[in-house]
């Protein structure tokens, strides 16, 4: 009995020896990994500092920078998490960790393809800036200013006063419209006229009108173009271009183009003919004989 009793109290005292012993072996190496965790802490403020200020000089999005800056600070600071476990001889634990969040991460990534390509698009849009805010653009039959680029989506105040989010991802996958990227816009008229007239004196009283207008760019092609014979006129198309502020200021243009043709036309005699249509009906009589 007295055997029993002295071989488990010399287990229970060999053991705390043990860790005892471990823990005094394995002193130094503890210290070594919190100096690690310490350096790539600060390793990981100077990174992301760093990182900040060089997405300043190639990005305007602030909300872009500070993510990316984030996840950069994040980055090498789980970097000196794992040297500091590898430190600790927790290779087990480091293999379980990085097995973990292979795993996490896949579920992820399928859970939120959507919002991950929207995310990654938010940011090629923000490098590429292919617009930028109050740009005019058209994407997706949508037509207006750009209020704000955020990481998921773009926002588009279109001219009627609707607000249309449209997914990054869609925006950057397909065909953009940027009108403000020239400043340049060209104004497509399609107008007819009678038969009758004298289509070159037509082309040179249209064309003097059109220059004299103060919008029209006279170092930019102007052009009249006599495109078919139509049912009741020969249908010509004039072409001009003027600065592109925005949309109304080219609505503005066509409307004061069109009302100064008309004018012009007016006053030297030009008919723009109405269109003419022939309706033949049958005799009743010669219907009623047959």
């Amino acid at each position: 009995m007295n055997e029993y009793v002295d071989k488990t109290t010399d287990l229970l005292l060999q053991k705390p020896m043990e860790w005892y012993e471990y823990i005094i072996s394995m002193l130094p190496n503890f210290l070594l990994a919190v100096i690690v965790i310490v350096l790539f802490a600060f390793l990981a403020k100077l990174t992301r500092k760093l990182t900040e200020k060089l997405l300043q000089r190639v990005s305007d999005r602030p909300v872009v920078n500070g993510l990316l800056s984030t996840i950069s600070y994040i980055v090498v600071l789980t970097l000196g998490l794992f040297i500091a476990l590898n430190v600790l001889q927790l290779d087990k634990a480091v293999s379980s960790l990085l097995a973990g969040a292979g795993i996490i991460g896949l579920a992820l990534g399928f859970a939120f393809q959507n919002i991950s390509a929207n995310f990654i698009s938010g940011i090629i849009i923000a490098f590429r800036k292919p617009f930028s805010v109050n740009d005019i653009v058209e994407s997706h039959d949508h037509m207006g200013r750009v209020e704000a680029i955020n990481l998921r989506s773009t926002v588009i105040e279109t001219f009627q006063g609707l607000h249309v989010i449209i997914p990054n991802q869609e925006v950057l996958n397909t065909a953009l419209t940027n009108y403000t990227r020239t400043s340049l816009r060209r104004i497509d008229l399609n107008i007819g006229v009678s038969y009758k007239e004298n289509l070159s004196q037509v082309r040179e009283i249209t064309l003097k009108t059109i220059k004299k207008l103060d919008f029209v760019l006279l170092d930019k092609p102007i052009n009249l173009y006599y495109e078919e014979f139509g049912s009741s006129s020969i249908n010509y198309l004039l072409v001009f271009w003027i600065e592109y502020p925005d949309e109304p200021g080219y609505l503005d243009a066509r409307s004061k183009a069109i009302i100064a043709i008309k004018e012009a036309y007016d006053e030297a005699g030009i008919t723009i003919p109405f269109p003419i249509r022939t309706l033949e009906f049958n005799d009743p009589l010669s219907v009623n004989r047959s």
